[in-house]
This record gives C-alpha cells, sequence and structure tokens, in this order.
C-alpha cells in the first residue's frame, strides 16, 4: 500500500527485502508509479549504513522540496525504529543481533521463558527491557505493547 505525500503527486511505498535484510522506501510519482528516490534501511547488520539512490534513467523532474522533506522524514522514522538497537553499548548489540539471528525476529508464548532465562544470563537485569524490545518487540512480562520502542535509544 503507498502512502500519498502531501501534495498528492507523489507516494511512499515502503518493502522488506528478506535477502537484503533491509528496508526499502520509495518515494513514486503517483501517476505512473515509476520509482524516483529509493532509501535503503538494513536492520540487520550495524556495519551497513543505510543509503539514497536516485533513479537517473527518463525525462528531468522536479521534485518540490517540501515532498523531499516528508520523504526523508519518513526514512529517518525508518532508521530510528529499525535500528535504535543498534546504538545500544556494543556488548548488548552482540546479544541483540544473535537473538534476531537465531530467532528471526520473533519468538511463540510458549518459547518465550526459556529464552527469557537465557537473555537473564548474558545480560544484566537493568538491560534486560531493551535488549528483548530490540530483539523480540517484547517486554520481560512477555507483553508486546507497541510502545517498547520508547526504550531504545534516541
Amino acid at each position: 500500500m503507498a502512502l500519498p505525500s502531501p501534495c498528492g503527486d507523489f507516494s511512499l511505498t515502503t518493502v522488506y527485502s528478506v535477502p537484503d535484510d533491509s528496508w526499502s522506501l520509495e518515494l513514486d510519482l503517483a501517476a505512473t508509479g515509476r520509482t524516483l528516490v529509493m532509501a535503503i534501511v538494513p536492520d540487520e547488520d550495524p556495519a551497513r549504513e543505510p543509503t539514497v539512490c536516485f533513479d537517473t534513467p527518463g525525462e528531468h523532474l522536479d521534485i518540490p522540496y517540501a515532498v523531499i522533506r516528508w520523504f526523508m522524514d519518513q526514512v529517518e522514522t525508518e532508521i530510528r525504529t529499525s535500528r535504535a538497537w543498534m546504538r545500544l553499548r556494543p556488548e548488548l548489540v552482540e546479544v541483540v543481533q544473535d537473538l534476531r539471528q537465531e530467532f528471526q525476529g520473533g519468538i511463540s508464548d510458549d518459547e518465550f521463558g526459556n529464552v527469557l532465562r537465557d537473555v537473564r544470563g548474558r545480560v544484566a537485569e537493568a538491560d534486560l527491557p531493551v535488549v528483548l524490545a530490540a530483539a523480540f518487540g517484547r517486554r520481560p512480562d512477555g507483553t508486546t505493547e507497541h510502545d517498547v520502542l520508547s526504550l531504545m535509544p534516541v
């Protein structure tokens, strides 16, 4: 589903690429669906930085500044939400990365108790909420409140 720009002439399409472990945010021309600008936001590997690519083939097209600002605000939000855990202390980043890789970002309610015991053995109790939020989007009590991202560093 495309999100229309404030002026309606452009839209934002967000797609996850499993092979690339990254989000792709595309600024499209609404009338034709042509992708004009693409931002790639890796969300698994802290060593890979987000990038922005421009589509150069085709006719010249002016994109209003307000539309570019809107697009980049969307990209900034995606970077903040999908990469916030990468700003944790290095030892916590390593734990989160291991958990995300092992469990592919999700665990069942049945698995949660065993995983919680394992994580408690690897990190300090004070770090438990942020590690669980980053790895699974959960709190230590197992709930999946939407505001777990508020635990992430800004």
